[in-house]
Protein backbone atom coordinates (compact mmCIF):
# COMPACT_ATOMS: atom_id res chain seq x y z
CA UNK A 1 0.00 0.00 0.00
CA UNK A 2 1.61 3.29 -1.42
CA UNK A 3 1.13 6.77 0.38
CA UNK A 4 -1.04 9.24 -1.07
CA UNK A 5 0.45 12.70 -2.75
CA UNK A 6 -1.22 16.30 -2.27
CA UNK A 7 -0.15 19.30 -4.03
CA UNK A 8 -2.36 21.96 -1.80
CA UNK A 9 -2.63 25.25 -2.82
CA UNK A 10 -2.64 28.34 0.23
CA UNK A 11 -3.95 31.13 -1.47
CA UNK A 12 -1.83 34.08 -1.69
CA UNK A 13 -0.76 34.29 2.08
CA UNK A 14 -3.65 35.10 4.32
CA UNK A 15 -3.81 32.04 6.46
CA UNK A 16 -7.77 32.45 6.75
CA UNK A 17 -7.52 32.29 3.09
CA UNK A 18 -6.49 28.56 3.06
CA UNK A 19 -9.55 26.77 2.03
CA UNK A 20 -10.93 23.81 4.20
CA UNK A 21 -9.87 21.37 2.49
CA UNK A 22 -6.71 21.96 2.38
CA UNK A 23 -6.47 23.06 5.87
CA UNK A 24 -7.65 19.62 7.10
CA UNK A 25 -4.53 18.07 4.64
CA UNK A 26 -1.86 20.03 6.23
CA UNK A 27 -3.01 18.80 9.41
CA UNK A 28 -3.74 14.98 8.76
CA UNK A 29 -0.80 14.73 6.25
CA UNK A 30 2.65 12.27 7.73
CA UNK A 31 4.79 14.55 5.81
CA UNK A 32 5.06 18.13 4.58
CA UNK A 33 6.71 19.06 1.43
CA UNK A 34 7.84 23.08 0.93
CA UNK A 35 9.84 25.25 -1.23
CA UNK A 36 12.53 27.89 -0.16
CA UNK A 37 15.91 29.78 -1.71
CA UNK A 38 19.04 29.31 -0.54
CA UNK A 39 18.46 31.42 2.57
CA UNK A 40 16.11 28.89 4.14
CA UNK A 41 12.67 30.47 4.67
CA UNK A 42 9.36 29.27 3.29
CA UNK A 43 6.43 31.75 2.27
CA UNK A 44 4.55 28.48 2.15
CA UNK A 45 5.12 27.15 5.65
CA UNK A 46 4.44 30.24 7.04
CA UNK A 47 1.11 30.29 5.64
CA UNK A 48 0.39 26.86 6.69
CA UNK A 49 2.00 27.29 10.04
CA UNK A 50 -1.17 27.61 12.31
CA UNK A 51 -2.60 24.07 10.60
CA UNK A 52 0.64 22.00 11.05
CA UNK A 53 0.97 19.78 14.02
CA UNK A 54 3.32 18.20 16.12
CA UNK A 55 5.16 15.10 15.27
CA UNK A 56 4.93 15.96 11.43
CA UNK A 57 7.78 15.34 9.19
CA UNK A 58 8.83 18.06 7.31
CA UNK A 59 10.76 18.06 3.72
CA UNK A 60 12.35 21.29 2.75
CA UNK A 61 13.05 21.32 -0.82
CA UNK A 62 15.60 24.04 -0.82
CA UNK A 63 16.27 25.06 -4.19
CA UNK A 64 20.01 25.11 -5.72
CA UNK A 65 19.74 28.37 -7.35
CA UNK A 66 17.45 31.76 -8.01
CA UNK A 67 18.74 34.01 -10.54
CA UNK A 68 22.68 33.49 -10.61
CA UNK A 69 24.59 31.70 -12.94
CA UNK A 70 25.46 27.67 -13.02
CA UNK A 71 27.99 25.81 -13.51
CA UNK A 72 26.15 22.73 -14.15
CA UNK A 73 26.44 20.78 -17.71
CA UNK A 74 23.28 20.98 -18.85
CA UNK A 75 22.90 25.12 -17.39
CA UNK A 76 20.29 26.79 -15.59
CA UNK A 77 17.39 24.47 -16.78
CA UNK A 78 19.38 21.88 -15.93
CA UNK A 79 20.57 22.06 -12.54
CA UNK A 80 16.19 22.59 -11.71
CA UNK A 81 15.83 19.62 -13.50
CA UNK A 82 18.26 17.41 -11.20
CA UNK A 83 16.81 19.56 -8.49
CA UNK A 84 13.10 18.01 -9.03
CA UNK A 85 14.30 14.70 -9.75
CA UNK A 86 16.25 14.88 -6.25
CA UNK A 87 13.02 16.30 -4.80
CA UNK A 88 10.44 13.55 -6.57
CA UNK A 89 12.88 10.59 -5.12
CA UNK A 90 12.93 12.17 -1.47
CA UNK A 91 8.84 11.95 -1.76
CA UNK A 92 8.42 8.81 -3.34
CA UNK A 93 10.72 7.10 -0.83
CA UNK A 94 7.61 8.63 1.75
CA UNK A 95 5.13 7.13 -0.54
CA UNK A 96 6.73 3.62 -0.94
CA UNK A 97 6.15 3.87 3.17
CA UNK A 98 2.73 4.30 2.81
CA UNK A 99 2.90 7.73 4.50
CA UNK A 100 0.84 10.57 2.94
CA UNK A 101 2.66 13.54 1.49
CA UNK A 102 1.39 16.95 1.14
CA UNK A 103 3.49 18.88 -0.58
CA UNK A 104 2.62 23.07 -0.11
CA UNK A 105 1.88 25.57 -2.76
CA UNK A 106 1.77 29.33 -1.97
CA UNK A 107 -1.90 30.28 -4.70
CA UNK A 108 -2.70 27.55 -7.00
CA UNK A 109 -0.52 24.39 -7.62
CA UNK A 110 -0.82 24.09 -11.21
CA UNK A 111 -0.73 28.11 -11.52
CA UNK A 112 2.95 29.53 -12.01
CA UNK A 113 3.54 26.86 -9.31
CA UNK A 114 6.87 24.97 -8.27
CA UNK A 115 4.56 21.48 -7.15
CA UNK A 116 3.74 20.99 -10.66
CA UNK A 117 7.43 20.03 -11.52
CA UNK A 118 6.68 17.21 -8.74
CA UNK A 119 3.31 16.39 -10.13
CA UNK A 120 4.58 15.50 -13.54
CA UNK A 121 7.25 13.35 -12.05
CA UNK A 122 5.09 11.62 -9.40
CA UNK A 123 1.30 11.21 -10.09
CA UNK A 124 1.60 8.68 -12.66
CA UNK A 125 3.26 6.73 -9.94
CA UNK A 126 1.20 7.31 -6.37
CA UNK A 127 -2.52 8.58 -6.26
CA UNK A 128 -2.51 11.99 -6.35
CA UNK A 129 -4.85 14.49 -5.53
CA UNK A 130 -4.37 18.37 -6.37
CA UNK A 131 -6.16 20.63 -4.27
CA UNK A 132 -6.41 24.31 -5.98
CA UNK A 133 -6.35 27.64 -4.04
CA UNK A 134 -6.67 31.57 -4.68
CA UNK A 135 -4.42 33.15 -7.19
CA UNK A 136 -2.36 36.10 -6.55
CA UNK A 137 -4.36 37.90 -9.18
CA UNK A 138 -8.00 36.84 -7.40
CA UNK A 139 -6.47 38.33 -4.44
CA UNK A 140 -4.73 41.08 -6.34
CA UNK A 141 -8.55 42.32 -7.89
CA UNK A 142 -10.13 41.67 -4.19
CA UNK A 143 -7.49 44.26 -2.21
CA UNK A 144 -7.66 46.67 -5.17
CA UNK A 145 -11.62 46.16 -5.33
CA UNK A 146 -11.81 46.11 -8.80
CA UNK A 147 -13.45 42.97 -11.20
CA UNK A 148 -10.63 41.46 -12.97
CA UNK A 149 -13.22 40.74 -16.14
CA UNK A 150 -16.65 41.37 -16.74
CA UNK A 151 -19.08 40.43 -20.22
CA UNK A 152 -17.01 39.33 -23.01
CA UNK A 153 -13.62 40.56 -21.87
CA UNK A 154 -10.52 38.48 -22.25
CA UNK A 155 -7.88 38.24 -19.29
CA UNK A 156 -4.37 37.81 -20.29
CA UNK A 157 -2.35 36.56 -17.37
CA UNK A 158 1.84 37.12 -18.55
CA UNK A 159 5.28 36.61 -16.36
CA UNK A 160 7.09 39.99 -16.31
CA UNK A 161 10.35 37.56 -17.46
CA UNK A 162 9.20 37.63 -21.25
CA UNK A 163 10.97 39.69 -23.50
CA UNK A 164 10.00 43.31 -23.87
CA UNK A 165 8.57 43.15 -27.35
CA UNK A 166 6.29 40.12 -26.63
CA UNK A 167 4.89 42.12 -23.49
CA UNK A 168 4.21 44.98 -25.47
CA UNK A 169 2.82 42.91 -28.00
CA UNK A 170 0.06 41.57 -25.39
CA UNK A 171 -0.71 44.04 -23.64
CA UNK A 172 -1.77 46.39 -26.59
CA UNK A 173 -5.48 45.35 -26.69
CA UNK A 174 -8.23 47.48 -24.55
CA UNK A 175 -8.77 44.14 -22.35
CA UNK A 176 -7.70 43.46 -18.87
CA UNK A 177 -4.52 42.00 -18.18
CA UNK A 178 -2.34 40.73 -15.39
CA UNK A 179 1.50 40.81 -15.09
CA UNK A 180 3.18 38.62 -12.56
CA UNK A 181 6.77 37.70 -10.96
CA UNK A 182 7.96 41.92 -11.29
CA UNK A 183 10.99 41.83 -8.94
CA UNK A 184 13.78 42.78 -11.30
CA UNK A 185 11.55 42.14 -14.80
CA UNK A 186 9.20 45.94 -12.82
CA UNK A 187 10.90 48.76 -15.48
CA UNK A 188 10.82 46.07 -18.51
CA UNK A 189 6.90 45.89 -17.70
CA UNK A 190 6.20 48.86 -16.92
CA UNK A 191 7.96 50.45 -19.90
CA UNK A 192 5.56 47.69 -22.24
CA UNK A 193 2.49 49.18 -20.53
CA UNK A 194 3.87 52.92 -21.62
CA UNK A 195 4.22 52.08 -24.96
CA UNK A 196 1.53 50.53 -25.09
CA UNK A 197 -0.35 53.51 -23.52
CA UNK A 198 -1.54 51.93 -20.69
CA UNK A 199 0.67 53.03 -17.76
CA UNK A 200 -2.44 55.26 -16.60
CA UNK A 201 -4.48 52.76 -15.86
CA UNK A 202 -2.01 49.90 -14.27
CA UNK A 203 -2.02 49.43 -11.06
CA UNK A 204 0.40 47.62 -9.07
CA UNK A 205 0.09 45.28 -5.98
CA UNK A 206 2.32 43.79 -3.59
CA UNK A 207 2.28 41.03 -1.36
CA UNK A 208 -2.08 40.98 -1.43
CA UNK A 209 -3.71 39.52 1.21
CA UNK A 210 0.07 39.51 3.59
CA UNK A 211 1.25 41.87 6.28
CA UNK A 212 3.56 43.92 3.97
CA UNK A 213 0.36 44.16 1.38
CA UNK A 214 0.89 47.80 -0.81
CA UNK A 215 -1.62 49.09 -3.25
CA UNK A 216 -0.32 51.70 -5.59
CA UNK A 217 -0.38 53.65 -8.98
CA UNK A 218 1.83 51.43 -10.49
CA UNK A 219 3.19 54.62 -12.82
CA UNK A 220 3.96 56.09 -9.19
CA UNK A 221 6.12 53.00 -7.68
CA UNK A 222 9.88 52.76 -7.28
CA UNK A 223 11.74 50.16 -9.08
CA UNK A 224 14.14 49.95 -6.23
CA UNK A 225 13.17 47.05 -3.61
CA UNK A 226 10.48 45.87 -5.92
CA UNK A 227 9.92 41.90 -4.74
CA UNK A 228 9.09 39.24 -6.52
CA UNK A 229 5.50 38.57 -4.99
CA UNK A 230 3.87 41.82 -7.14
CA UNK A 231 2.16 42.07 -9.63
CA UNK A 232 1.18 44.61 -12.60
CA UNK A 233 -2.97 44.45 -12.66
CA UNK A 234 -4.90 46.21 -15.58
CA UNK A 235 -8.44 45.48 -14.27
CA UNK A 236 -11.56 45.70 -16.44
CA UNK A 237 -12.08 49.35 -18.46
CA UNK A 238 -16.05 48.40 -17.20
CA UNK A 239 -14.89 49.03 -13.47
CA UNK A 240 -13.57 52.51 -14.40
CA UNK A 241 -17.85 53.46 -15.16
CA UNK A 242 -20.08 54.24 -12.23
CA UNK A 243 -23.07 53.17 -12.12
CA UNK A 244 -25.83 55.63 -11.94
CA UNK A 245 -29.60 54.24 -11.49
CA UNK A 246 -31.80 55.52 -14.15
CA UNK A 247 -34.31 56.63 -11.59
CA UNK A 248 -33.92 57.03 -8.02
CA UNK A 249 -35.44 54.68 -5.53
CA UNK A 250 -38.53 54.85 -3.84
CA UNK A 251 -39.89 56.96 -6.39
CA UNK A 252 -43.66 56.45 -7.28
CA UNK A 253 -45.61 53.69 -5.58
CA UNK A 254 -44.09 50.50 -4.47
CA UNK A 255 -46.28 47.21 -4.94
CA UNK A 256 -48.29 44.87 -2.36
CA UNK A 257 -47.45 41.53 -2.80
CA UNK A 258 -50.35 39.40 -0.76
CA UNK A 259 -47.82 35.72 0.24
CA UNK A 260 -49.25 32.55 1.22
CA UNK A 261 -46.95 30.78 3.51
CA UNK A 262 -48.47 27.67 3.48
CA UNK A 263 -49.49 25.46 6.21
CA UNK A 264 -46.81 25.56 8.15
CA UNK A 265 -42.52 25.62 7.90
CA UNK A 266 -40.47 26.80 5.20
CA UNK A 267 -40.20 23.59 3.32
CA UNK A 268 -44.32 24.14 2.41
CA UNK A 269 -43.04 27.81 1.59
CA UNK A 270 -42.67 27.90 -2.55
CA UNK A 271 -39.84 29.51 -4.37
CA UNK A 272 -42.59 32.57 -5.24
CA UNK A 273 -43.23 33.01 -2.34
CA UNK A 274 -39.95 32.81 -0.71
CA UNK A 275 -38.92 35.51 -3.71
CA UNK A 276 -41.43 37.86 -2.79
CA UNK A 277 -40.43 37.55 1.17
CA UNK A 278 -36.90 38.55 0.48
CA UNK A 279 -37.94 41.29 -2.01
CA UNK A 280 -39.93 42.84 0.80
CA UNK A 281 -39.03 46.39 2.64
CA UNK A 282 -42.39 45.87 5.32
CA UNK A 283 -44.20 42.36 6.52
CA UNK A 284 -47.67 43.27 7.35
CA UNK A 285 -50.10 40.60 9.24
CA UNK A 286 -51.14 38.81 11.54
CA UNK A 287 -48.67 38.66 14.83
CA UNK A 288 -48.35 34.68 14.45
CA UNK A 289 -47.96 34.76 11.04
CA UNK A 290 -45.40 37.36 10.50
CA UNK A 291 -43.28 35.82 13.39
CA UNK A 292 -43.26 32.33 10.71
CA UNK A 293 -40.88 35.13 8.29
CA UNK A 294 -37.77 34.84 9.34
CA UNK A 295 -35.98 37.96 10.46
CA UNK A 296 -33.91 40.91 8.67
CA UNK A 297 -33.16 44.02 10.34
CA UNK A 298 -33.41 45.53 6.75
CA UNK A 299 -37.50 44.87 6.81
CA UNK A 300 -39.52 46.70 8.88
CA UNK A 301 -42.18 44.77 10.57
CA UNK A 302 -46.10 45.54 11.41
CA UNK A 303 -48.03 42.82 13.53
CA UNK A 304 -51.52 43.25 13.90
CA UNK A 305 -54.85 41.18 15.24
CA UNK A 306 -56.26 38.74 13.49
CA UNK A 307 -59.62 40.74 13.62
CA UNK A 308 -58.24 43.98 11.60
CA UNK A 309 -58.58 43.00 7.92
CA UNK A 310 -59.34 45.74 6.43
CA UNK A 311 -57.73 48.48 8.38
CA UNK A 312 -54.54 45.39 8.11
CA UNK A 313 -54.80 46.01 4.09
CA UNK A 314 -55.29 49.38 4.01
CA UNK A 315 -52.04 49.92 6.12
CA UNK A 316 -50.08 47.80 3.45
CA UNK A 317 -51.34 49.91 0.46
CA UNK A 318 -50.52 52.85 2.31
CA UNK A 319 -47.38 51.73 2.47
CA UNK A 320 -46.53 50.95 -1.10
CA UNK A 321 -48.38 54.13 -2.10
CA UNK A 322 -44.75 55.88 -0.56
CA UNK A 323 -42.80 53.28 -2.06
CA UNK A 324 -42.43 50.34 -0.08
CA UNK A 325 -42.75 46.69 -1.38
CA UNK A 326 -45.20 45.00 0.91
CA UNK A 327 -45.53 41.60 1.74
CA UNK A 328 -49.06 40.75 3.38
CA UNK A 329 -48.90 37.37 4.92
CA UNK A 330 -50.85 34.92 5.21
CA UNK A 331 -51.25 31.35 6.28
CA UNK A 332 -51.86 28.42 3.96
CA UNK A 333 -53.10 30.02 0.84
CA UNK A 334 -54.63 34.03 0.73
CA UNK A 335 -56.93 33.34 -1.10
CA UNK A 336 -58.61 31.22 0.97
CA UNK A 337 -60.48 32.33 4.31
CA UNK A 338 -57.54 35.19 3.97
CA UNK A 339 -55.61 38.21 3.29
CA UNK A 340 -56.08 38.79 -0.86
CA UNK A 341 -60.61 39.37 -0.62
CA UNK A 342 -59.22 42.41 1.66
CA UNK A 343 -56.31 43.67 -0.04
CA UNK A 344 -58.29 43.66 -3.30
CA UNK A 345 -61.54 45.03 -2.01
CA UNK A 346 -59.10 47.95 -0.70
CA UNK A 347 -57.00 48.16 -3.26
CA UNK A 348 -60.04 50.72 -5.24
CA UNK A 349 -58.28 53.45 -3.44
CA UNK A 350 -55.86 53.39 -4.08
CA UNK A 351 -55.60 53.21 -7.98
CA UNK A 352 -51.56 53.53 -8.79
CA UNK A 353 -50.32 50.49 -6.25
CA UNK A 354 -49.86 47.28 -8.08
CA UNK A 355 -51.03 44.61 -6.20
CA UNK A 356 -50.37 40.34 -7.12
CA UNK A 357 -51.51 37.74 -4.80
CA UNK A 358 -48.66 35.00 -4.31
CA UNK A 359 -50.46 31.33 -3.74
CA UNK A 360 -49.55 29.16 -1.27
CA UNK A 361 -50.08 25.67 -0.05
CA UNK A 362 -53.73 25.26 1.54
CA UNK A 363 -54.36 23.66 5.03
CA UNK A 364 -56.43 21.43 3.01
CA UNK A 365 -54.10 19.90 0.74
CA UNK A 366 -52.16 19.57 3.45
CA UNK A 367 -54.49 17.80 5.44
CA UNK A 368 -55.55 15.47 2.79
CA UNK A 369 -51.82 14.96 1.87
CA UNK A 370 -51.14 13.48 5.40
CA UNK A 371 -54.85 10.91 5.15
CA UNK A 372 -54.33 10.26 1.62
CA UNK A 373 -56.69 10.95 -0.98
CA UNK A 374 -59.83 12.07 0.86
CA UNK A 375 -59.97 14.91 -2.12
CA UNK A 376 -60.20 12.98 -4.80
CA UNK A 377 -62.99 13.92 -6.22
CA UNK A 378 -65.45 16.99 -5.80
CA UNK A 379 -65.37 18.74 -2.69
CA UNK A 380 -66.38 22.12 -0.64
CA UNK A 381 -64.59 24.40 1.25
CA UNK A 382 -66.75 25.88 4.12
CA UNK A 383 -65.68 27.90 7.14
CA UNK A 384 -67.66 27.18 10.47
CA UNK A 385 -66.89 30.91 11.50
CA UNK A 386 -69.90 32.79 11.84
CA UNK A 387 -67.80 36.30 12.50
CA UNK A 388 -68.43 37.31 8.78
CA UNK A 389 -71.79 35.57 7.78
CA UNK A 390 -74.43 34.34 10.02
CA UNK A 391 -74.81 31.09 11.48
CA UNK A 392 -78.04 30.32 9.12
CA UNK A 393 -75.82 30.95 6.18
CA UNK A 394 -73.45 28.46 7.27
CA UNK A 395 -75.76 25.61 7.81
CA UNK A 396 -77.74 26.06 4.66
CA UNK A 397 -74.61 25.40 2.74
CA UNK A 398 -73.62 22.61 4.82
CA UNK A 399 -77.22 20.95 4.54
CA UNK A 400 -76.79 21.82 0.63
CA UNK A 401 -73.27 20.42 0.21
CA UNK A 402 -74.17 17.01 2.80
CA UNK A 403 -77.20 16.83 -0.04
CA UNK A 404 -75.09 16.72 -3.16
CA UNK A 405 -72.87 13.86 -1.39
CA UNK A 406 -70.01 16.16 -1.84
CA UNK A 407 -66.33 15.84 0.37
CA UNK A 408 -66.22 18.55 2.96
CA UNK A 409 -63.24 20.21 4.07
CA UNK A 410 -64.08 22.54 7.17
CA UNK A 411 -61.61 25.67 8.30
CA UNK A 412 -62.39 27.50 11.58
CA UNK A 413 -64.12 24.20 12.90
CA UNK A 414 -63.97 25.95 16.62
CA UNK A 415 -61.99 29.21 18.45
CA UNK A 416 -61.95 29.74 22.70
CA UNK A 417 -65.79 31.52 21.77
CA UNK A 418 -67.07 29.13 19.54
CA UNK A 419 -67.56 26.00 21.10
CA UNK A 420 -70.76 24.61 19.38
CA UNK A 421 -70.72 24.82 15.98
CA UNK A 422 -68.77 21.61 15.61
CA UNK A 423 -71.68 19.50 16.90
CA UNK A 424 -74.31 21.48 15.01
CA UNK A 425 -72.57 21.13 11.55
CA UNK A 426 -71.63 17.58 12.69
CA UNK A 427 -75.47 16.84 13.56
CA UNK A 428 -76.65 18.44 10.44
CA UNK A 429 -74.57 16.08 8.02
CA UNK A 430 -75.97 13.13 9.85
CA UNK A 431 -78.97 14.25 8.30
CA UNK A 432 -77.67 12.94 4.71
CA UNK A 433 -74.66 10.91 6.02
CA UNK A 434 -74.20 7.49 7.58
CA UNK A 435 -72.73 7.58 10.67
CA UNK A 436 -69.53 5.27 9.45
CA UNK A 437 -68.50 8.15 6.56
CA UNK A 438 -64.67 9.04 7.15
CA UNK A 439 -63.35 12.03 9.09
CA UNK A 440 -60.14 13.37 8.99
CA UNK A 441 -58.62 15.77 11.92
CA UNK A 442 -55.74 17.47 11.28
CA UNK A 443 -54.03 19.23 13.78
CA UNK A 444 -50.88 21.80 13.09
CA UNK A 445 -50.07 20.05 10.18
CA UNK A 446 -46.52 20.85 8.98
CA UNK A 447 -46.04 21.92 12.72
CA UNK A 448 -44.04 20.55 16.05
CA UNK A 449 -47.24 19.22 17.29
CA UNK A 450 -48.75 17.73 14.40
CA UNK A 451 -51.34 15.19 14.76
CA UNK A 452 -53.82 13.34 11.59
CA UNK A 453 -56.99 11.60 13.18
CA UNK A 454 -59.20 9.28 11.38
CA UNK A 455 -62.70 8.59 12.59
CA UNK A 456 -66.31 8.81 11.61
CA UNK A 457 -69.22 11.30 11.92
CA UNK A 458 -70.75 9.45 14.20
CA UNK A 459 -68.24 8.97 16.54
CA UNK A 460 -66.50 12.92 16.13
CA UNK A 461 -66.33 14.16 19.47
CA UNK A 462 -66.28 18.10 19.35
CA UNK A 463 -64.47 18.66 22.40
CA UNK A 464 -61.01 17.68 20.48
CA UNK A 465 -61.91 19.99 17.76
CA UNK A 466 -59.58 23.66 18.22
CA UNK A 467 -58.87 26.28 15.70
CA UNK A 468 -55.59 24.98 14.73
CA UNK A 469 -57.51 21.89 13.65
CA UNK A 470 -59.00 21.58 10.10
CA UNK A 471 -61.56 18.70 9.17
CA UNK A 472 -62.21 16.78 6.26
CA UNK A 473 -65.86 15.10 6.32
CA UNK A 474 -66.03 12.73 3.36
CA UNK A 475 -68.95 11.77 1.07
CA UNK A 476 -70.79 8.14 0.45
CA UNK A 477 -67.64 6.68 -1.62
CA UNK A 478 -64.67 7.57 0.59
CA UNK A 479 -63.48 4.79 1.48
CA UNK A 480 -60.59 4.17 4.90
CA UNK A 481 -58.54 0.96 4.21
CA UNK A 482 -56.94 -1.45 6.14
CA UNK A 483 -53.76 0.66 6.82
CA UNK A 484 -55.98 3.80 7.98
CA UNK A 485 -55.81 5.06 4.48
CA UNK A 486 -58.49 7.25 3.57
CA UNK A 487 -59.33 8.43 -0.31
CA UNK A 488 -62.10 8.95 -2.42
CA UNK A 489 -62.26 7.28 -5.61
CA UNK A 490 -62.56 9.38 -8.96
CA UNK A 491 -65.44 7.25 -10.48
CA UNK A 492 -68.77 8.27 -9.19
CA UNK A 493 -71.28 5.55 -9.26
Amino acid sequence: MTGRLYGVGLGPGDPELITVKAARLIGEADVIAYHAARHGRSIARSIALPYLREGQVEELLLYPLTTETTDHPGGYQGALDDFYADCAQRLAAHLDAGRTVVVLAEGDPMFYGSYMHLHKRLAHRYPTEVVPGVTSVSAASAVLGRPLVERDEVLTVLPGTLPAETLAERLGGPDPAAVLKLGRTFTKVRDALAETGRLDDAWYVERATMGGQRVAPLKDVDPDGVPYFALALLPSPAAARTFVPETPQNEGPGEVAVVGLGPAGRDWLTPEAQEALAAATDIVGYGPYVDRVAPNPRQRRHRTDNRVEAERARHALELAASGARVAVVSSGDPGVFAMASAVLEAAGDFPGVPVRVVPGLTAAQAVASRAGAPLGHDFCVLSLSDLLKPWEVVARRITAAAAADLVLAIYNPASRSRTWQVAAARDLLLEHRAPQTPVVIGRDVGGPQESVTVTTLGDLDPAVVDMRCLLIIGSSTTRVTGDGVVYTPRRYP
